[in-house]
């Protein structure tokens, strides 16, 4: 059962001083719409690019080489735009909490972009809106639009139609 259409105005639910908007897991259809964030601004170093290039043998002279990546288009090194993606997991974790979950799934991507890239040192943020709330067994399937914005910057760095699953 697929919830009632996106109203017509999004309700936002700004990070508070007491930490993420709390949702019940009964309550996440009654959220579509919903606006969640922005998070906290985070930087991503040098030190955290080399350290996931490791992980993943992706030794881009762009991402790890910074007199390679001066002489780019770019005129620096740039975070890997997977390692971008990896952390709307801290990030959405001070925006939303689903309470009443037992388990929750990553279940994957509708659509994934990188329209601007990230200069090593800069701050990103995340801001998610609930697009899509459908009921499966033990829970809901769930469909969040997550825009990585890049501070000073007109273009996101990353916007992904996240796909997550929570069960009770």
């Amino acid at each position: 059962m697929t919830a009632a259409p996106t109203p017509p105005e999004t309700a936002t639910a700004p990070v508070t001083a007491t930490g993420p908007t709390k949702v019940a897991l009964a309550d996440l259809p009654q959220h579509v719409g919903t606006v969640f964030g922005p998070s906290s601004w985070r930087a991503i170093s040098q030190e955290e690019v080399g350290d996931f290039a490791d992980l993943t043998g992706d030794h881009n002279p762009i991402h790890v080489d910074p007199e390679a990546a001066a002489r780019s288009p770019f005129g620096g090194t740039i975070v890997h735009g997977y390692l971008t993606l990896s952390l709307v997991v801290p990030l959405m974790a001070e925006i939303l909490e689903v309470t009443g979950v037992t388990t929750g799934i990553n279940y994957g991507l509708d659509r994934l972009r990188f329209p601007a890239p990230v200069r090593v040192g800069a701050r990103v943020r995340v801001q998610s809106t609930l697009r899509e709330v459908t009921e499966v067994p033990g829970g809901y399937q769930t469909v969040f639009e997550s825009v990585f914005e890049v501070e000073d910057q007109a273009r996101p760095a990353a916007v992904a139609m996240m796909v997550l699953r929570f069960l009770g």
